[in-house]
């Protein structure tokens, strides 16, 4: 059994309110105190009313009894009395000051539902009055216009005033000069507490910390926006993205609402297109908040339809809306400079890079060059066959690798040593075709050697067939002690099973110029993604047959670039859920820095270089 209580209100508008509370009834006798006391059961906030005015009881499952604490009577029915007994199924109305109290069964058997509901309204006897009287301000304050209107001024004074007259008073042309030369804070004010730091919404970035409290150091003029000049004095190599009227052609047309958002923005001197648009200020001791997506995605979603002329493909979202990557590989290594193209990975690209080499000889635990690694494990701190840290070495910023080196990562296993003169190794120049000629006819020239030499006699041997030397089949030169050995050893060294032919692409004397052997040189960019950067760092808890499928490439011609579809298994658009989050900030940048490709900067020279705004190719790192 419970004490159901309803407490009715009603809104500005007249609307019924009704709040329930329950009280169920426990194995000791249940009391319902009834006053002004806010933790009576039912709190009437009625100075007619005392702080315990009366209580209610059960006497048995139909009846209960309310009886006055106080000594002040109650109305029951009408009636005026200090007690009665109410019978449930009757119902009763009792009336204490201005508020009535309805009793009634509940829904469930034995319940007593009470609903209180003011009727009147509260009571303006002289004790309330002489409460308002003695805790009112109304004889010692000024009244609430006129504080509302000091308070005001007040604000304007704090808020408004004091910052402007911190702002002017350290702010002149001289100082201003000042700040442009030197860039530090103490040349335009004092340490110490400015008034005009109050305007700041938030830190400075970790970038631009040394600012911190320098207000003019950006803000030149009051309420006006930070200006591209402000920042190209600090900034003064940064560049444009792209040629401003292919920039200004390939926005989109905004919507009603941006309109109205611009039309604001121009009113209060914030230009369209400025830097703070994509670098923004002030929100957090951190690094400097990445570039929203949409930032990119406006103009990239759809812009083969504003620049119909355009050749870069449309992108949105990575996770969703972005080309497959279009990596810039040599496509013929030979004539003065090398040709580079951007071919789709979807295409399934080859690259002639002018050198021959099988990943999956040299990464096999099972073959010679296995076994090779194994007998220089205790040196060279191999396993049970190479690995790709072997040769790929990160650089210092553990971003990229250094390039291959033949003399320090090749030439433990492939020697070109030929001859040994009391303890010294000679070996023929690599890179140097010219040279590796004119020292093999020098040495039959000087001496006539007793057998055929061999490039790997003297240093170490390479794995598999040319492990074993045989007098009579011993190719490695070719060279033979009958006169005329030196056109046979050069030939040999050029010719398959060669110390050049097998990692090199030959040149016969009939395809040059002098008649004589060379070598087609060797193009290993360190870069492939030449609109995009990739931090080989970021990803050093994944291994590189994860991405790169080397151990089953056969030929140096197989491009090891992971495909887009292999990053979205772990990256998903600036949205994504259950991806990293990546947005287009992540990999690419919008301004043109040294980290661009050559041929980028390379344009930027031959344009002028006074010129802060160049015409080049959009998206360029």
């Amino acid at each position: 059994m419970s004490f159901i209580l309803r407490q009715v209100s009603r809104s500005a508008e007249g609307r019924e309110i009704v709040r329930t509370r329950t009280i169920v009834e426990t194995g000791i006798e249940t009391e319902i105190e009834i006053g002004r006391d806010p933790n009576c059961e039912i709190h009437l906030a009625d100075l007619a009313v005392t702080l315990h005015h009366a209580r209610i009881r059960r006497l048995s499952p139909g009846r209960i009894e309310i009886v006055a604490t106080a000594n002040l009577p109650f109305d029951v029915d009408g009636r005026s009395t200090e007690r009665a007994e109410i019978e449930v199924a009757r119902g009763a109305s009792i009336r204490m000051g201005a508020h009535s109290l309805a009793i009634s069964a509940g829904e469930q058997a034995g319940d007593v539902a009470i609903t209180i509901e003011r009727v009147e309204a509260l009571s303006d006897a002289s004790q309330a009055r002489d409460e308002g009287r003695l805790f009112s301000l109304r004889g010692v304050a000024p009244g609430k216009r006129a504080s509302a209107w000091v308070f005001a001024l007040l604000v304007l004074v704090a808020a408004l005033g004091w910052p402007l007259w911190s702002f002017y008073s350290y702010h002149d042309e001289n100082m201003a000069q000042a700040l442009a030369a030197t860039r530090s804070p103490a040349a335009l004010r004092p340490a110490g507490f400015h008034a005009d730091e109050m305007w700041s919404s938030g830190k400075l970035s970790r970038a631009h910390a040394n600012l911190e409290g320098n207000c003019q150091a950006c803000h030149v003029k009051p309420f006006e926006s930070v200006r591209d000049d402000t920042c190209t004095a600090c900034h003064a190599k940064v560049h444009d993205h792209a040629d401003p009227r292919r920039l200004a052609a390939a926005r989109p047309e905004p919507a009603p609402g941006a309109k109205f958002q611009l039309a604001v923005a121009n009113a209060f001197n914030k230009p369209e297109g400025g830097c703070v648009e994509c670098h923004t200020e002030h929100e957090g001791a951190g690094t400097m908040p990445a570039t929203a997506q949409r930032f990119c995605s406006d103009c990239h979603g759809a812009l083969d339809q504003k620049l119909r002329d355009t050749k870069l493909q449309n992108a949105g979202d990575f996770g969703t809306s972005h080309p497959e990557f279009r990596p810039a590989i040599v496509t013929n290594p030979t004539g003065p400079k090398p040709i580079l193209q951007r071919v789709s990975l979807a295409a399934t690209p080859a690259e002639e890079s002018g050198l021959k080499f099988p990943h999956a000889l040299h990464l096999s635990k099972t073959n010679g060059v296995a076994r090779m690694a194994q007998t220089m494990a205790a040196e060279q701190n191999f396993g049970n066959g190479l690995d790709c840290k072997d040769c790929h070495i990160p650089d210092s910023g553990g971003t990229r690798f250094q390039q291959v080196d033949m003399e320090k990562d090749c030439a433990m296993c492939h020697s070109l040593a030929f001859d040994r003169i009391q303890g010294t190794v000679r070996t023929l120049r690599h890179g140097d075709p010219k040279a590796v000629v004119a020292d093999l006819r020098a040495f039959y020239r000087s001496t006539a050697p007793s057998r055929p030499i061999s490039l790997g006699g003297m240093a170490r041997r390479r794995p598999g067939d040319f492990a074993a030397y045989r007098t009579a089949q011993d190719y490695r030169l070719g060279a033979t002690s009958r006169p005329g050995g030196a056109d046979g050893a050069i030939r040999a060294v050029f010719s398959p099973g060669g110390a050049c032919f097998d990692c090199h692409q030959v040149v016969q004397p009939s395809q040059t110029k002098t008649g004589t052997y060379g070598v087609v040189p060797v193009h290993l960019p360190d870069r492939y993604m030449m609109k995009g950067w990739f931090d080989h760092a970021a990803h050093d808890t994944e291994t590189c047959v994860s991405c790169h499928a080397a151990k089953t490439s056969t030929k140096s011609a197989d491009l090891l670039l992971p495909n887009i579809a292999s990053c979205r298994t772990c990256h998903g658009g600036e949205s994504a859920h259950k991806e990293v989050p990546s947005s287009c900030a992540m990999c690419h940048d919008y301004h043109v820095t040294g980290g661009a490709p050559a041929s980028i900067r390379q344009d930027r020279k031959r344009s002028d270089p006074g010129a802060r705004r160049d015409n080049v190719v959009a998206a360029a790192f």
